[in-house]
């Protein structure tokens, strides 16, 4: 009986120890399953967030409209007369420094999209002076200066582009072409003295063209040799009417006006409004060597004279001082207009000394 006791007592004590493991390692288990379920739901429910975010962001960046390059500004800057010979020329070859004319403005001409003047001196080493004292002629090597100032557009329409003759007149036509800026005013014949040099920025083309009413009427009419396109209305009419084939806007540069008259004449008001009654959107001049009014009149805007720009006339406080003009151009319309006033420095470098207002 002692026996059979002890061996009941052992076996249940065996029950109860298999039966104490048995829920420790259902209690286990199931507490394992809890802080698992805890550690995961969580999770996922963040990433179902962070793709839920994801869809909401993608869908409003792909309803958001597009934004068309015309409704972008363009910023057009024009300058006056720029003649890089004579005075000018004998500073940049002591100083060893093409750039100096343009050392204390060409941050503000790389600034704007498109930068636009008058070349006063044609650039070569060839040629025969062809008469008045008063010819220039510039170094080849200015070209630098040129292009360090972020030029774009250079009207060669003058009265001293031909000082040098045909060939000075084709040597400065092909370095302008060869270094990518554009030629208005003069070609290597009449048709390209007529054809507008077309400027395409922010989905918006600009046509540039150029004339004057002073240079000989031998040099205005060539199939031979280079030609400079002279001013006459109704050609410049017909040449507006074919630029507006290729372009949204057109822009009419001039030489033109009485030297050291700082009002327009009769002559300049009707020209300039004609053009802009044919379509020119903007009549720039130069000449003078001084400032002249701007003028808004119908959807145009004209500026008579801009003045010197780099030029070696330091006779007279008009003569050291000029106008930059400042287009703003959106949706292919003229937004803006401002006037900047320059000063020069004793070495004849163009600086900015003011915003002279919105016309």
């Amino acid at each position: 009986m002692i026996l059979v006791r002890a061996v009941l007592e052992r076996n249940s004590r065996s029950v109860m120890e298999n039966n104490f493991r048995s829920k420790f390692f259902h209690i286990f288990g199931a507490i394992l399953l809890i802080v698992g379920a805890f550690l995961f739901v969580p999770q996922k429910i963040h990433k179902e967030e962070i793709s839920k975010s994801s869809m909401v962001i993608q869908d409003i960046a792909e309803s958001e409209p597009e934004v068309s390059d015309d409704s972008q500004p363009i910023t057009l800057l024009f300058v006056g007369d720029v003649m890089l010979s004579r005075g000018i020329g004998q500073i940049m070859v002591k100083k060893n420094d093409w750039r100096h004319p343009f050392l204390q403005i060409a941050d503000l001409l790389n600034g704007a999209d498109i930068t636009i003047g008058n070349l006063e001196s044609p650039i070569s080493e060839r040629g025969t002076r062809m008469g008045s004292i008063y010819s220039f002629r510039a170094d080849p090597r200015a070209i630098e200066g040129l292009l360090y100032a972020g030029f774009d557009v250079l009207s060669i329409a003058n009265n001293h582009i031909w000082d040098y003759g045909a060939d000075a007149t084709t040597d400065t036509i092909s370095l302008l072409d060869n270094v990518g800026i554009g030629v208005v005013g003069g070609g290597m014949d009449y048709e390209k003295a007529h054809q507008p040099f077309v400027k395409e920025m922010k989905d918006t083309r600009i046509a540039f063209l150029g004339y004057t009413n002073l240079v000989p009427p031998s040099t205005t009419f060539s199939a031979s040799k280079p030609a400079i396109a002279f001013l006459d209305v109704d050609q410049i009419v017909s040449d507006i009417k074919e630029a507006e084939r290729a372009a949204d806007l057109v822009v009419i540069i001039l030489h033109w006006g009485n030297e050291y008259e700082t009002i327009q004449s009769i002559d300049q008001e009707k020209i300039g409004k004609a053009l802009i009654n044919s379509g020119a959107k903007l009549v720039i001049g130069h000449h003078p060597h001084v400032v002249q009014p701007v003028e808004e009149y119908d959807e145009g805007f004209i500026a008579y004279s801009l003045g010197n720009f780099v030029f070696d006339q330091n006779f007279s406080p008009e003569t050291k001082k000029g106008l930059i003009l400042k287009a703003v151009i959106k949706d292919k319309e003229i937004i803006n207009i401002e006037k900047l006033g320059i000063n020069f420095s004793p070495s004849f470098q163009p600086y900015l000394v003011s915003g002279l207002g919105k016309d």
